[in-house]
């Protein structure tokens, strides 16, 4: 009993060289899930460090799986395409619409959590140079752009607001 038991949880572990790139991909994913999720925690969003992080890694997961097990490419893009379009319910459960104020909130939010998955995806996927360059630019959108914006609408009546449109 313990040597089928054994058996089945050794079974999918790959060799020492497989499972250092797969470790890689999915430490990536967490990284740029992370970079995401400070800056929004540090906004002071619900969806923070962990939430991203672990959009990031899934989407990653999601990616390696079918490619350590052979999927063909013409395959794999339809594992892209339903993970794509699951992050988008999860990005529109983010969104929300207020009734009294009748404004909805949470749309930079959905967008990261979106960009998030795309940068995991690209993790797990083995393009590092395209998720470390897709992190920086979604720091820069979601930190400096915002800096920007309350800047440029300082003088406008009304847009003292810090929600995120």
């Amino acid at each position: 009993m313990m040597d089928i038991l054994l058996e089945e949880i050794t079974s999918g572990l790959p060799e020492a060289r497989q499972f250092w790139r797969i470790f890689i991909r999915l430490v990536l994913a967490m990284v740029v899930g992370a970079v995401v999720g400070v800056q929004r925690e540090r906004s002071g969003k619900a969806a923070g460090v962990r939430t991203h992080m672990l959009v990031a890694l899934g989407a990653a997961l999601f990616v390696i799986g079918p490619m350590e097990f052979g999927m063909v490419e013409s395959d794999l893009s339809r594992v892209i395409q339903g993970l794509v379009t699951g992050i988008g319910f999860l990005g529109a459960g983010a969104i929300l619409k207020l009734q009294d104020k009748r404004e909805i909130e949470g749309l930079t939010t959905a967008a990261g959590i979106w960009m998030t998955a795309a940068m995991g995806l690209a993790a797990g996927l083995g393009r590092f140079g395209l998720a470390l360059i897709s992190v920086i630019f979604a720091w820069f959108v979601l930190a400096v752009v915002k800096k920007t914006e309350r800047w440029l609408n300082r003088d406008i009546p009304g847009n003292n607001e810090e929600s995120d449109h």
